[in-house]
């Protein structure tokens, strides 16, 4: 599968963002005195292409599936957390259910192949509110484990990437903020870090982070990139994810 990455079209013009920094200067402020939030302004605008951008119906989508993965012991949670994390999300006790619900975003969130059917004991074709369910066959119950063989088949990704196409251009609103959960996500992304930015394994699993971004020096050990798995889970999860990635070379 090819890993390399698209060229974006810049969707900018010289006008509207002229008009858009003239307007947000000559405001009642001094210049640049909301700091970030007027580059913020800025970006909208020009992505928007108006200059009085408004955020209507903001959406907020988590995807939500299992890592096969998970079986090596690279997380210090099971992944039955999967599941049940997805229902904190359902029932509005989760900390991106408050922060849509405070926000008024709209929340969704997609099975994409976590194992466990949220839709047992309903009525055939019966759904439940902020719950879609799009898993690709052959992965509904997660990803294989990658160690041994490849996570997902091409014919899965593309199918994975065509329904999440698919169910936000069902959604109404101009924003779109993405999200995703699952037990062992961050072994997943580690990977994916390191084959498509060419970084060292260790690097990518949050051990060495001092030595990938030194802010992170300021950070309190629990909020530190991959810091929250238990430590004597660190080295045999960087020793499996290395040997994962020796395995298939690209």
């Amino acid at each position: 599968m090819n890993t390399s990455l698209p060229t974006l079209a810049d969707i900018r013009t010289v006008a509207l963002t002229q008009a858009l920094q003239h307007k947000i200067d000559h405001k009642t402020k001094p210049q640049g005195s909301l700091g970030r939030l007027e580059a913020l302004a800025l970006q909208l605008g020009e992505i928007l292409g108006t200059d009085s951008p408004v955020l209507k119906d903001p959406q907020l989508v988590v995807f939500a599936g299992d890592h096969g993965l998970v079986r090596r012991g690279v997380s210090a949670y099971p992944s039955n957390v999967s599941w049940q994390m997805v229902e904190n999300f359902l029932a509005g006790g989760a900390a991106v259910s408050v922060f849509s619900r405070l926000n008024q975003i709209a929340l969704s969130v997609v099975d994409c192949g976590v194992a466990h059917d949220f839709l047992a004991g309903l009525p055939a074709g019966a759904q439940r509110p902020g719950l879609r369910v799009c898993k690709v066959p052959g992965g509904e119950q997660g990803t294989a484990d990658s160690s041994e063989q490849a996570a997902m088949s091409l014919l899965q990704c593309q199918q994975a990437l065509q329904n999440g196409v698919a169910l936000v251009r069902t959604l109404p609103g101009n924003a779109l903020l993405l999200g995703e959960m699952g037990i062992g996500n961050t072994s997943a992304a580690s990977l994916l870090l390191a084959r498509l930015a060419g970084l060292d394994i260790e690097l990518c699993t949050g051990r060495c982070c001092r030595r990938l971004a030194p802010c992170c020096a300021r950070w309190p050990v629990s909020s530190r990139p991959g810091c929250r798995k238990r430590p004597q889970k660190q080295p045999q999860r960087c020793n499996v994810l290395r040997a994962r990635h020796r395995i298939h070379p690209s």
